[in-house]
């Protein structure tokens, strides 16, 4: 893999609510942000300095260019029109959920007998794809951090196909202020979905590994 373990230039590709609040959270994590949607980046100059100060604009293909790993926040509809030339050997972290009311009916997401980070996965064959942050609520992801050491820290779910993505995304998790809970491979993911096992669930590390049927190693990211 092209990247390194510890990254610290990432690119969130998004800025409505999901993707804003994330990005804030890495920032507050003091990783270097890059945001982008579609189209020049000097439409949402406006946004990050008022909803995500400090996160430099870019354009989408920048930003991924620039980065160290890419969180993908955007209507899944989308993800077809990226170009996956851009995306060979990063670490792409999905966080995004199929929403037909929103994105209306998108059949090769409404068919995805292995969850539709597989879907994403595809569309981009050259990335490693990882899922997580789609089964927490934006309004819960920066209030709910805490410290390493806190009894109340909650957990974050992690599915991957490669090892050295799902390390490197379960220190970034782990970094913000959450316990990285590695569930396997990238279709364990689908667990983590609208209807799945832990999404929306507020849960410790053992509560998550439990509701998962992981076992809950004492570090998941050394």
């Amino acid at each position: 893999m092209g990247t390194s373990l510890q990254p610290r230039t990432i690119a969130v590709l998004g800025v409505g609510r999901v993707g804003t609040a994330i990005a804030r959270t890495l920032l507050d994590a003091g990783y270097r942000v890059l945001i982008a949607a579609s189209g020049d980046p000097e439409r949402i100059a406006a946004i990050a300095r008022i909803v995500v100060p400090g996160a430099e604009p870019r354009r989408a293909s920048d930003a991924v260019a620039e980065a160290d790993l890419v969180v993908l926040s955007i209507p899944l509809h989308r993800v077809s029109g990226l170009d996956p030339v851009e995306f060979i050997d990063k670490v792409v972290v999905d966080g995004m959920n199929y929403w037909p009311p929103v994105d209306g009916v998108i059949e090769q997401f409404e068919d995805a007998p292995q969850g539709t980070s597989a879907v994403v996965q595809g569309l981009l064959p050259g990335a490693h794809v990882v899922k997580t942050f789609n089964h927490t609520g934006y309004h819960d992801l920066e209030p709910d951090r805490r410290p390493a050491d806190a009894p109340d820290r909650l957990a974050l779910a992690i599915a991957g196909d490669s090892a050295d993505a799902v390390l490197a995304v379960a220190r970034l998790v782990d970094r913000i202020g959450y316990d990285p809970v590695i569930i396997g491979a990238l279709a364990e993911g689908i667990a983590l979905q609208p209807g799945g096992a832990v999404f929306g669930a507020r849960m410790d590390a053992e509560q998550m590994a439990d509701a998962l049927g992981v076992r809950k190693p004492d570090s998941q990211v050394a």
